[in-house]
């Protein structure tokens, strides 16, 4: 695995029609917006997610492509995989085992290595920076958010009294 040696710097362009790139779910998952401007935003962490699930789909089950940042995941027992793999005592104090443990969480998880990480709950192991950092993205076109309804086409009445196919 070989590091980065230079800068790079790239933008990219997400077109989106009549969708919700980044709702915000303390807005009732409106489309994030400056209000002053009408412009949208995506977060920094939206984006990280998209590449998450990217490679986590095309590259699942690859030796050091795992993803440690998961929905619904405990990130303790993430840090513990790498401890645990690095061979260091599950809660290291010596500055030697972190780093064994900070290398070995590079080495299995493509999120860590790529965005970094804060490692400092159970087993600790500290903070990795990563070469990769992304900023907030903005829209080119302001945007005009709508409340729109999805409507039910499906019956659901007289399910109390239904209790198998044939019912």
């Amino acid at each position: 695995m070989e590091a980065i040696k230079n800068r790079y710097e790239f933008a990219f362009l997400l077109a989106v029609k009549y969708a919700n790139p980044n709702g915000d779910p303390d807005m009732g998952n409106l489309p994030r917006m400056n209000p002053r401007t009408e412009m949208g935003f995506m977060t920094d962490a939206s984006i990280k997610r998209r590449i998450r699930d990217y490679v986590e789909l095309v590259y699942a089950g690859k030796p050091g492509m795992e993803i440690c940042i998961e929905s619904g995941c405990n990130i303790n027992r993430k840090i513990a995989e790498a401890v645990e793999a690095a061979g260091v005592v599950p809660t290291p104090k010596i500055k030697k085992d972190k780093a064994s443990s900070r290398v070995k969480a590079c080495e299995m998880f493509y999120d860590v290595r790529t965005f970094g990480a804060v490692m400092s709950t159970g087993p600790n192991i500290g903070q990795i920076r990563g070469p990769v950092q992304i900023s907030m993205a903005e829209s080119i076109d302001p945007i005009e958010p709508m409340d729109l309804a999805i409507d039910r086409v499906c019956v659901a009445g007289g399910t109390k009294e239904c209790k198998t196919v044939a019912d």
